[in-house]
């Protein structure tokens, strides 16, 4: 199995237009805090829904391999209406940009009203701290659902403070105060990647499916069929409108 750092060394290309997090470049910020926030990235360097091409079952796509193993808000991405698999690192600002900005509408207006359902993949190309943040995200996800959203949220509202050397000390803190799992024994399976199968997982899927080395990266599906990809962190109204929500 090709290991994360393996797939960065190798790179993926075939993006017409850069307009999410680079691997290990970020947005232009540079450094290894997360840069500068939602508010880092240039506005001007929107992405654009690619096409398609020939619809593709969402069982058949490589965005969605194992879904039913993935963190997912709303209805059963199996038989809801529309799907979003997202692609995303806790490290990117443009991820952040997503959270912040688009996820709350998203999430208010179609997802808790049965309509939508959003499943998020880690896919850490982006800052070096993004690879442990994303081993803490697999071992709360296998400890308890609510904590892993809690503390994805957690990542993005407070990304400036997120490096490698204080990622999983940090981490641990948030999870003992606001949540109810083993914070120590989450942390230390995230320390020994005791759950890196299902990182290598969603890495390999995103390879699999084109994302090249960017993030944010979503595929949208609608009636059980592939429908768009969009790159960077595009408003709510281009989800709705893609999907004809």
């Amino acid at each position: 199995m090709e290991t994360r750092r393996e797939f960065l060394a190798v790179g993926a290309g075939g993006l017409a237009a850069l307009a999410g997090c680079t691997a290990l470049g970020g947005d232009g910020s540079g450094g290894d805090g997360g840069g500068s926030g939602g508010d880092g990235a240039d506005a001007s360097g929107s992405a654009t829904a690619t096409d398609a091409g020939t619809p593709e079952p969402l069982g058949g796509h490589p965005a969605a391999a194992g879904l039913g193993d993935q963190p997912a808000l709303g209805p059963d991405p199996a038989g809801a209406t529309a799907v979003v698999v997202a692609f995303e690192d806790p490290s990117c600002t443009l991820c952040r940009r997503f959270e912040l900005n688009t996820l709350p509408t998203l999430k208010s207006e179609y997802v808790d009203v049965g309509d939508l359902s959003f499943v998020f993949r880690g896919y850490p190309v982006v800052y070096p701290w993004g690879e442990p943040a994303t081993q803490a995200l697999e071992s709360t996800f296998a400890a308890s659902e609510a904590a892993f959203w809690a503390l994805k949220d957690h990542y993005y509202a407070e990304q400036d403070r997120f490096g490698t050397d204080n990622v999983l000390d940090l981490t641990e803190a948030f999870l003992a105060e606001e949540t109810d799992v083993d914070a120590a024994g989450v942390v230390d399976d995230a320390r020994n990647e005791r759950h890196d199968a299902a990182v290598q997982a969603d890495v390999e899927a995103g390879r699999a499916a084109d994302a090249g080395g960017q993030t944010p990266i979503f595929y949208l599906f609608r009636d059980g069929a592939f429908r768009t990809k969009v790159q960077g962190p595009q408003g709510p109204d281009v989800f709705a409108a893609a999907l004809e929500l």
